[in-house]
């Protein structure tokens, strides 16, 4: 398979910039696998999607202001320093610009000081490097006081409110960037979803470089995945299974509890209770073993994302519903509407 067998055109304008509101009333496609047929919805009907003894599988990482804007402290260069991986009490894998001037040494500081950093040494696997912070007192409030929110590339709108980045249920602080697919649940809607006889069952992936980094291999097969942090505490796994042999579906909210329940689950389907790195690539030819349905949002061209898609419907169907959402003029990409594959 070739990256560009996973192409599709985008007008530049279908890319979101900013967040609905409220949340679930973005548009929703539904796409059925059993007879390849599309419906065109608002999110706040996949009340209607779900079924009594369901599991809906959510991820309650919470996004971290990972965007540091400081100076190099020898000269006074600005620097940007993007958080992706907590090593212990100091140390972070991250990405810094500018790249060729921050070698191993050199020092960065952060609101006058506040907060200071060491480039340590080279993450060949990310293009990225080892960073060491220097600070006093409690190091999550100062990056809570420093750091911004770090949203994709593609959107170029300020976010006037941070929580908008952030699902309803987030709570395990980790990722550099959101799970989009759960951002268009309110708790009223999660509320509604319980009440219909659906459990909720919470895992968490602390999204980094390996869920959003671009393939830049010609061949799908040569692309490398980061691994990032995932759990499924016994709990969640015992849920799930439970509802598994009760003929229940495990209906994942995005990409990332995809690939961490295919992590956790064998052969078999079943899920096992664990937790340590993933850097599992969904893409089509591999087996999906225990998610049975997908919510998701529309994914950017030539992704792992998309092929993770591909990997439900099938390439061809996934580029033709992929048309007909950019035809009917849905909202694309972190910000955007949502599709349902059951």
């Amino acid at each position: 398979m070739k990256t560009s067998d996973f192409d599709y055109l985008l007008p530049e304008e279908l890319i979101a910039q900013t967040p609905m509101e409220p949340r679930d009333h973005s548009r929703l496609l539904v796409y059925h696998r059993s007879d390849n047929t599309i419906e065109h919805k608002h999110f706040y009907d996949i009340l209607d999607y779900l079924r009594e003894g369901d599991a809906l599988v959510i991820n309650e990482t919470k996004v971290i202001p990972a965007r540091l804007l400081g100076v190099k402290e020898d000269t006074g260069v600005p620097v940007e320093v993007l958080l992706l991986r907590r090593q212990n009490a100091t140390d972070w894998e991250a990405l810094v610009r500018p790249g060729r001037r921050l070698k191993p040494g050199a020092m960065c500081s952060f609101g006058d000081g506040l907060l200071r950093c060491e480039i340590m040494g080279n993450v060949e696997e990310i293009g990225g490097r080892v960073v060491r912070f220097h600070y006093e007192g409690v190091f999550e409030e100062l990056l809570e006081h420093l750091g911004e929110m770090p949203l994709p590339p593609y959107i170029h709108e300020k976010l006037m409110d941070s929580s908008r980045y952030q699902t309803v249920y987030a709570k395990a602080e980790g990722s550099a960037a959101a799970p989009t697919a759960g951002l268009h649940f309110t708790p009223e809607l999660m509320e509604k979803i319980k009440q219909k006889g659906v459990t909720v069952v919470p895992v968490l992936l602390h999204v980094g470089l390996g869920t959003f980094r671009p393939v830049k291999a010609e061949d799908v097969d040569e692309h490398k995945m980061h691994s990032e942090f995932y759990e499924v505490t016994q709990e969640a796994a015992d849920t799930l299974n439970a509802i598994r042999a009760k003929g229940g579906r495990l209906i994942c909210v995005g990409t990332t509890s995809v690939r961490t329940i295919e992590t956790a689950a064998t052969e078999d389907g079943v899920i096992h209770a664990g937790s340590g790195d993933t850097a599992i690539f969904i893409k089509p030819g591999v087996k999906i073993k225990a998610v049975d349905a997908l919510i998701t949002n529309f994914h950017l061209p030539q992704s792992t994302l998309l092929m993770l898609v591909s990997t439900f419907m099938g390439r061809e169907n996934a580029l033709n519903t992929y048309n007909t959402a950019v035809a009917e003029k849905y909202r694309f990409f972190s910000f955007g509407d949502a599709m349902f594959i059951e």
